[in-house]
């Protein structure tokens, strides 16, 4: 994929990320037990493992699949707010593939990286039980397989930012796929943005990903206030804000109701939190932040409008279960 993107015009957003399916079902705590899942963890399964979840899953009740991944959740949101975007990620050649596929198409988000000859699409398990805990196991499975030569290397050089996953910074083979296209894009003077997705990313990750940033592979970091400490390595907030801005551009750090803060040229920029009507659900708030941060800067907004969008853009999600935007939004 070395050549030609499909897109009629170019991509303003092209992100690196899991390609992941979430299998969600409503289960009580005993199924937790008999499967041999721990009540409120986030872990990540071998394939035999992903195996017989999902089968006593399908073999216990109702199961919902819904395209996911950080990644492209955040494409999702961007593309709601009229960012022309593109998913570079790998499935498998199968039907939880094609579902994925369909779902970007319906987002208007290109997507046409070949799948796997034979690794199963990544899937996330995800069990609710019945005091609105979810438990959530993840099978990378084919998005981990993915290789500097499923790169769409003229999408990179074209597009105004490249978003990374920081899911996808675990695994050697993905690594090496991420660090080409931050060599392509940092070539072609591209905005490099990095997402650090979760905690349970950073263990074993932590210096390679400081590594990263101060040699000059990222332009702007996001991260929320918990993972912002993890990475300066201190429990004081305003200490792992100089920290990251010592070492990157644009660190961006959500603080849930407290709002969000970033650096920028020396000046701290703190705006509030938007109000959803209701929180029904927290899933993917801090990916749709990142959509419409990274939406609002690409349109000509200033750091601190770029925060007010993400902030919105995160709230609208708040409002009803799902981890991507029901709506077309305004920046």
């Amino acid at each position: 994929m070395n050549g030609v993107s499909s897109a009629e015009e170019p991509a303003q957003i092209v992100a690196l990320g899991d390609a992941i399916v979430d299998v969600l079902a409503q289960r009580d705590e005993d199924f937790l037990v008999d499967c041999g899942v721990l009540k409120g963890t986030m872990r990540l399964l071998a394939d035999d493992e992903a195996e017989h979840l999902a089968a006593a899953m399908a073999g216990s009740g109702v199961v919902e699949e819904v395209p996911g991944g950080s990644a492209a959740n955040s494409l999702a949101g961007a593309a709601a707010l009229g960012a022309r975007c593109r998913f570079i990620g790998l499935t498998g050649d199968d039907r939880l593939g094609a579902l994925f596929k369909r779902h970007m198409a319906d987002l208007d988000i290109a997507f046409d990286t070949p799948p796997h000859a034979s690794a199963p699409t990544g899937r996330c398990f995800i069990l609710v039980t019945p005091d609105g805990e979810r438990t959530m196991q993840t099978s990378p499975a084919a998005s981990h397989c993915l290789t500097a030569e499923a790169l769409d290397e003229q999408a990179i050089r074209a597009c105004d930012t490249l978003f990374l996953e920081g899911y996808l910074w675990g695994p050697d083979t993905p690594r090496s796929a991420m660090r080409r296209a931050i060599e392509i894009a940092r070539r072609e003077t591209r905005r490099i943005a990095f997402t650090l997705s979760d905690s349970i990313a950073l263990p074993g990750r932590r210096d390679s990903i400081i590594g990263l940033v101060r040699d000059g592979g990222v332009d702007v970091l996001f991260a929320n206030e918990y993972e912002a400490k993890l990475m300066a390595g201190v429990d004081d907030f305003d200490a792992a804000m100089r920290f990251l801005a010592d070492i990157c551009p644009l660190p961006v750090v959500t603080r849930g109701a407290a709002g969000a803060v970033a650096m920028w040229q020396g000046d701290r920029i703190e705006r509030p939190a938007a109000k959803p009507a209701a929180i029904v659900d927290t899933t993917g708030a801090g990916d749709q932040f990142a959509a419409g941060f990274l939406a609002a800067l690409i349109a000509g907004r200033d750091v601190a409008q770029s925060l007010d969008t993400g902030a919105r853009n995160a709230a609208e999600v708040l409002g009803h279960v799902g981890a991507r935007p029901l709506k077309r939004m305004e920046l």
